[in-house]
């Protein structure tokens, strides 16, 4: 029988387990300490098609400090790849053995940080106003209890919505997953508490469709991913069409490094300023600080939709991050962008469909659901890889050591500069 995970970042995980073993792949070109940086130089680099491929020493990067941080992240076994990234050039990368660099991995909320640069975009394009509009503006039901609530809110996980036991994993296993978010009343005010929840990100999808006319995965494909070339990509939309900015985007591990690059020169791709430096800027500032973790122990911070990995005087490391040990790390001040993606087996499809799964999505609690679940697939009934479409992380994907070595990695990356 397969057993049945779901974490609170609504991410459906199912055991599996297969050992993988390393195996390194050096790339080819095949085809201030306060988190701002220096002007972009009209000569940086930026990737084309490829990544150009530099040995870290002719950056000033020695091979043993790249070595480290890449060792450290692969006594993970659910390390599927990593990427780094100095001054625009690829100067390594690694993958398990079974993957290499065309190979998927999904985002889960890394998305997150990736959906919120559209509200920078749409403020330097007058379409909204300020974060510190109010959400009612954009969205009319919000003008109840809600009326408060501002964009910053959501952006910055202060908005005081409800928060059940089951923290609204409901939602990923519903068909429409906007009407899911718009139900959702509040219990706090705003502003107050940073609370962790999706439904602040979800509710970004009917906001910016508001406020520009457009979808989000439209906005986001032609308003950053096709300016920086991450072309290579599956934007998922639950059963009826919504997109999903709260999780799933899928891409490789060096796709995601565009992004991460994206926010490392300030919002500028060569010569372009696709978002604000000043909307960077705000983003890379601590806002919260002293956020605990249950899987990592670290003080952490937030701020717009991104986390802070360290912020003191010897660095400022934000990264966007994904439940299972997702992330992308970018720091500024070194030009300096660190991807990490675990295993991954998309299932094919860009559009959630539980398949038969979908008669028991209603009924009785999460955990009655995927033991139903686990027990149809048992039977034969189903075939989860062969029955759904949306994104899985199996047990192999899944981080640990990761996690635990989740301080000696930071610092690795601080060294790589050093």
């Amino acid at each position: 029988m397969i057993r049945f995970y779901l974490s609170i970042c609504t991410c459906f995980v199912v055991t599996f387990t297969s050992t993988f073993s390393v195996a390194e792949h050096h790339g080819e070109a095949d085809s201030g300490t306060d988190g701002s940086m220096l002007p972009v130089s009209l000569e940086a680099e930026y990737p084309q098609p490829q990544w150009q491929v530099k040995n870290p020493a002719e950056l000033g990067v020695t091979e043993e400090k790249v070595r480290r941080l890449f060792d450290l992240s692969f006594a993970d076994s659910a390390t599927q790849g990593v990427v780094l990234i100095k001054d625009g050039f690829l100067i390594g990368e690694r993958y398990a053995e079974g993957f290499d660099k065309s190979s998927y991995g999904t985002s889960w909320s890394m998305a997150k940080s990736f959906y919120a640069s559209l509200v920078g975009i749409s403020i330097d394009r007058g379409e909204i106003n300020s974060l510190d509009d109010k959400v009612a503006s954009y969205l009319d039901y919000f003008g109840d209890q809600r009326a408060e609530i501002s964009i910053r809110d959501l952006l910055d996980m202060t908005s005081g919505l409800e928060m059940p036991d089951h923290e609204h994993e409901n939602m990923f296993f519903s068909s429409d997953h906007l009407a899911y978010a718009r139900a959702v009343g509040v219990e706090k005010t705003a502003g107050e508490k940073f609370e962790y929840n999706n439904v602040n990100s979800m509710l970004l999808a009917e906001i910016l469709e508001e406020a520009t006319g457009q979808k989000a995965d439209v906005l986001l494909k032609e308003r950053v991913f096709d300016k920086i070339g991450l072309t290579d990509v599956t934007l998922w939309q639950d059963s009826v069409g919504n997109p999903l900015t709260y999780c799933c985007v899928d891409t490789t591990a060096r796709q995601y490094s565009r992004f991460g690059l994206l926010f490392a020169r300030s919002g500028n791709w060569n010569g372009e300023q696709i978002i604000s430096e000043d909307y960077v800027n705000q983003t890379f500032s601590k806002v919260w600080d002293g956020l605990e973790s249950s899987t990592i122990e670290q003080d952490r911070g937030y701020s717009l939709h991104w986390w802070i990995s360290r912020h003191d005087e010897e660095a400022v490391i934000f990264n966007a991050s994904g439940k299972f040990g997702q992330y992308v790390f970018v720091d500024r001040e070194n030009d300096i962008v660190f991807t990490r993606i675990t295993k991954y087996y998309p299932t094919g499809g860009s559009v959630q469909d539980w398949g038969l799964l979908k008669y028991i999505n209603w009924i009785g609690s999460v955990d009655f659901r995927l033991k139903a679940a686990a027990w149809l697939d048992s039977m034969g009934v189903i075939e989860m890889n062969n029955s759904i479409k949306t994104p899985i992380t199996y047990e192999s994907g899944t981080s640990k050591e990761f996690f635990e070595n989740y301080n000696k990695i930071i610092d690795a990356l601080v060294d790589v500069s050093k």
